[in-house]
């Protein structure tokens, strides 16, 4: 190969390393062999990051409600997956996050080479869809537990902690992961008014109002929260901080911070989280109907089975609990027939943070006297 061969060849391997060493994960980016497309990907008009953001953070907050993964650590690795919605398998198979299909995948199924030629990857009805079945994955992991150990805020230690257990195989997966997340400033979102928040940088960053910046990116989006705006969302918007958790639990006898009343419900606050007292022959079908929170979600957030209903003096938390207890006290005496549920309801924390505080089993006997960390 004579000099000027060689200078052409050392200009297309530069650019071609280029364009690797800034894409996206290349499983999403790749386009398959012609033919295998499952729908045709030739109208697709390609998605900026920051509108990718505003269509899909409502699903990244509401699975952080739900399950305590921090809404930036979502949208941080639906970016890098996808190519913000960008990628093959995003555009044809709705999967924004590069999950394979495992032995006990039972939905619809794409094939797309990545580490090996022609592996399985899920497919999805709808991105609501991907976005669900990613918080599921995490939270049904067994190598994943540790992570829910961590605040929601606690962006970097996700991360890293999704490198240990090994999400992805990219040696600075969790560099580049915290990089997004600080590059679009993501951590916004994991705040308790994230959305607004959001917004205002969005909206500062472009130069125009935070009312103009949602109806660009996301009108539909905008509509939709604008009709669930409630009285609750009202008091979570107008609560001090400083009253944000009650010295000792949840006392049914003496409630600590009551917040106002909802639907024939008074409304209480402990530990950042509110909750109701149900009455007897409530159900959260009920529950749910008066606060516009799904049965499902309502028993997630007060960490019961699919099919189980309150009983009249249960406590019921209306939103996600924290991960840990906020007040001054470090350990929690059992008492006779209390178990680590009780104590999760107690003081408005996660019982699989609790369980994995305690190095213990959700469903461990107490002993009374025993001592368990509530932070």
């Amino acid at each position: 190969m004579n000099f000027i061969g060689k200078t052409i060849y050392k200009a297309i391997l530069i650019v071609f390393l280029l364009f690797f060493a800034y894409s996206p994960l290349s499983a999403q980016v790749n386009e398959p062999t012609s033919g295998k497309a499952l729908k045709n990907t030739s109208e697709w008009v390609r998605m900026t990051r920051e509108e990718y953001i505003m269509k899909w953070r409502h699903l990244a907050i509401d699975n952080m409600e739900v399950y305590g993964i921090p809404a930036s650590i979502t949208m941080g690795q639906a970016i890098l997956e996808s190519g913000f919605g960008n990628g093959y398998l995003a555009r044809v198979a709705n999967n924004h996050f590069c999950i394979k299909c495992k032995s006990n995948w039972t939905g619809g199924k794409v094939y797309h080479d990545d580490d090996a030629k022609g592996e399985c990857f899920r497919a999805y009805p709808t991105v609501a869809d991907s976005f669900q079945d990613h918080a599921e994955f995490l939270n049904n992991g067994q190598r994943y537990d540790f992570l829910f150990s961590y605040d929601v805020t606690d962006y970097k230690s996700w991360a890293k902690g999704l490198k240990t257990a090994g999400y992805a195989t990219a040696k600075d997966y969790a560099e580049r992961l915290i990089r997004v997340i600080e590059e679009s400033q993501l951590y916004l979102l994991d705040q308790k008014d994230g959305i607004r928040l959001y917004d205002e940088y969005m909206a500062k960053r472009f130069g125009i109002d935070p009312e103009s910046i949602a109806r660009k990116y996301a009108p539909e989006i905008r509509d939709k929260s604008l009709a669930k705006v409630d009285n609750v969302v009202e008091i979570r918007e107008v609560s001090d901080k400083r009253l944000a958790h009650a010295d000792n639990g949840v006392d049914p006898n003496n409630f600590r911070v009551t917040m106002g009343s909802y639907n024939g419900y008074n409304v209480h606050l402990t530990n950042g989280a509110h909750y109701i007292v149900a009455n007897a022959g409530d159900t959260f079908e009920y529950i749910g109907a008066k606060f516009d929170i799904s049965a499902a979600t309502l028993r997630k957030f007060n960490d019961l089975s699919s099919g189980e209903q309150p009983k009249g003096g249960m406590v019921i938390y209306i939103e996600r609990k924290a991960s840990r207890w906020e007040g001054d006290e470090l350990l929690h005496t059992v008492v006779e027939g209390e178990s680590l549920h009780d104590i999760a309801q107690l003081y408005g924390i996660r019982l699989v943070q609790l369980s994995k505080m305690n190095r213990t089993r959700a469903t461990t006997n107490l002993k009374a006297g025993q001592t368990i960390r509530i932070k």
